[in-house]
């Protein structure tokens, strides 16, 4: 039974929250960021990245580049026991907005083709495809899809 939501809460990664995030990566990624480039995440001043604490317990996180005038979604990941609760949704609301707010007008994101979850998530926040990259991941050749959210200067989340 899906936990309430209620003591969500969304802030920004610091390092000593890098051990869990690995943890986490494992759990989701084929192909895993190093910790490396999570501690630069930590001190990146053109990025964005959250960490969803669900009571007190870290169960996501999520971060996006901001590039000129873009938000650059760079990764989403939920831990295996706390998916299907709707918190990546809320996460990528959340990076999202921040993203609004430092002035980005569109995002993006690489998304694997095969990912029909994530896909349907983005889909459901506006994101379009655009286009495809072929092989893109490098640990099984998929395919990425690249998908667009324009005019996130006046995007609203979909209720």
């Amino acid at each position: 039974m899906a936990r309430a939501l209620s003591t969500l809460r969304f802030v920004p990664l610091e390092q000593s929250q890098v051990p869990e995030i690995l943890e986490i990566e494992r759990e989701a990624n084929s192909a895993p960021w190093s910790e490396r480039s999570f501690l630069n995440e930590c001190t990146n001043p053109n990025a964005v990245f959250l960490v969803a604490l669900l009571d007190g317990v870290l169960v996501a996180y999520g971060g996006v580049w901001l590039l000129v005038d873009e938000a650059h979604v760079t990764t989403v990941a939920v831990r295996d026991s706390a998916r299907r609760q709707g918190i990546a949704r809320r996460l990528v609301v959340e990076l999202l907005n921040a993203s609004k707010e430092q002035g980005m007008t569109c995002a993006t994101l690489e998304v694997r083709a095969g990912n029909e979850a994530a896909r349907g998530l983005y889909e459901s926040l506006g994101f379009q495809i655009a286009a495809r990259r072929k092989g893109y991941y490098p640990d099984n050749n998929e395919d990425a899809l690249v998908m667009w959210l324009h005019h996130l200067d006046g995007w609203e989340p979909p209720r």
